[in-house]
């Protein structure tokens, strides 16, 4: 890891951690209102806990980077792929059911 000195007074040429700002900012310190240092420090820790143990992140594939550092995204993702490939099984099954029912009179017909 390098450490990377910016431009003071120019935003835009340090993204991702003004990004991380934002979010900062927006998801845990506004809609909270801490009333002291202690609690500000309580609120940023659990945030940045369940930012980074439990939520999931597009970039990496919708995986937690906690996972995502112990090498269990490759675990996660074909665990996923699998649970996908039963759903869309489940779904071919129950579309093939229904179309082999036949249609009586009386039965209602939703279009």
């Amino acid at each position: 890891m390098d450490h990377v000195r910016t431009s003071p007074y120019y935003p835009q040429s340090n993204g991702k951690l003004e990004r991380w700002h934002k979010s900062l900012k927006s998801e845990c310190i506004r809609p909270k209102t801490p009333l002291d240092l202690d609690e500000a420090r309580r609120l940023v820790s659990d945030y940045v806990d369940d930012y980074n143990q439990h939520r999931l992140h597009s970039a990496i594939g919708y995986i937690a980077p906690a996972d995502k550092l112990a090498g269990k995204a490759s675990e996660i993702l074909a665990n996923r792929e699998c649970k996908l490939a039963e759903a869309r099984q489940r779904r071919a099954e129950n579309r093939q059911r229904q179309s082999q029912q036949p249609l009586l009179v009386g039965n209602k017909v939703v279009s």
